[in-house]
């Protein structure tokens, strides 16, 4: 029972992380999974057959605080249903450990990028909607690697999204929750399909499950509030932070320099979302934030639409 209430807890924080920051859900719990002995397979299979609840209550929540633009879901989840049964199918019969450091270094520079725009740039929105030949290699690539890597829907979906530029970034995260449910369902259908339910334990899936549900309505109210630039400054750290684990870890060098490489990068970002804050807090009190509209943002954009119609 002890071992069930710590499950839970980790998918609450997973949970937690992931419903305000648009990442982390999968590759906390799998990391945890696969830590205590479970295969990589296993490990994905479990955590994605739980996060078809959590990302369920993760996308009803977002849609209820006006976090979710649909039709980036629809553009986005499609594309994403198919690589992740691809990515389920191939990690069902074939180890991906090869990728990892090259995913790993996309996944860091786009973090980088991620981070220096929201903490130092200009936050103006850009002109013009995400369209499908932009969402659907996003989503595909996304997706394959979620399944086939226990994680990755999140950290490749929401940076570049966050990137383009053209959404706020609690539509982003809402969004790509949201979508996130149909790319759960698909890589489920392929591991049942390639591993059938041999070794997968219910009772480390149902503790997910109630830790991932139970934090998601607090995750989507915390998304709704969070200044963006702010968001965007710990968005990137979450990112550079896990693929340079990642990196290091492949590289077999985390031991000779881990000690070293890990505290700078937290005091990094620690203080960039200090600095983001601080930014934020100067320019609302000046009246010259550029941030994009919290709660009020849809009636704002609705004004803007008018005034140009």
């Amino acid at each position: 029972m002890r071992g069930w209430i710590v499950l839970a807890l980790v998918g609450l924080a997973a949970q937690l992380v992931d419903g305000s920051l648009g990442m982390a859900y999968g590759v906390t719990s799998t990391t945890l999974l696969i830590a205590s002995g479970t295969s990589p397979a296993l490990a994905s299979a479990s955590v994605h057959l739980a996060e078809i609840g959590t990302t369920l209550a993760s996308g009803v929540s977002h849609w209820k605080f006006g976090n979710v633009d649909w039709k980036i879901v629809g553009r986005l989840a499609v594309p994403g249903a198919v690589g992740a049964f691809l990515g389920a199918t191939l990690l069902s019969n074939l180890a991906t450990d090869a990728a990892g450091p090259y995913v790993a270094g996309v996944l860091l520079a786009l973090g980088v990028y991620v981070g220096v725009r929201f903490t130092t740039g200009s936050l103006v929105r850009r002109p013009g909607r995400l369209r499908s030949r932009f969402l659907a290699p996003v989503g595909l690539f996304g997706g394959f690697l979620d399944a086939s890597g226990g994680g990755g829907w999140g950290p490749v979906a929401t940076p570049a999204l966050l990137g383009s530029g053209r959404v706020e970034p609690r539509k982003v995260v809402g969004s790509v929750d949201t979508s996130e449910f149909i790319v759960a369902v698909s890589a489920s259908v392929g591991f049942l399909l390639g591993l059938g339910t041999a070794g997968i334990d219910l009772a480390i899936v149902s503790a997910l499950l109630v830790g991932g549900v139970v934090a998601a309505p607090f995750a989507a109210w915390i998304v709704r509030y969070l200044p963006a630039r702010v968001l965007g400054a710990a968005v990137g750290g979450v990112i550079v932070v896990t693929n340079s684990r990642t990196l290091l870890r492949a590289f077999d060098v985390e031991a000779a320099v881990g000690a070293v490489v890990y505290p700078v990068l937290l005091l990094l970002w620690f203080g960039a979302v200090a600095y983001a804050v601080r930014r934020y807090r100067r320019e609302k009190a000046a009246g010259t934030d550029p941030g994009w509209p919290g709660p009020e943002g849809d009636d704002l954009e609705r004004a803007e639409v008018g005034a140009r119609s």
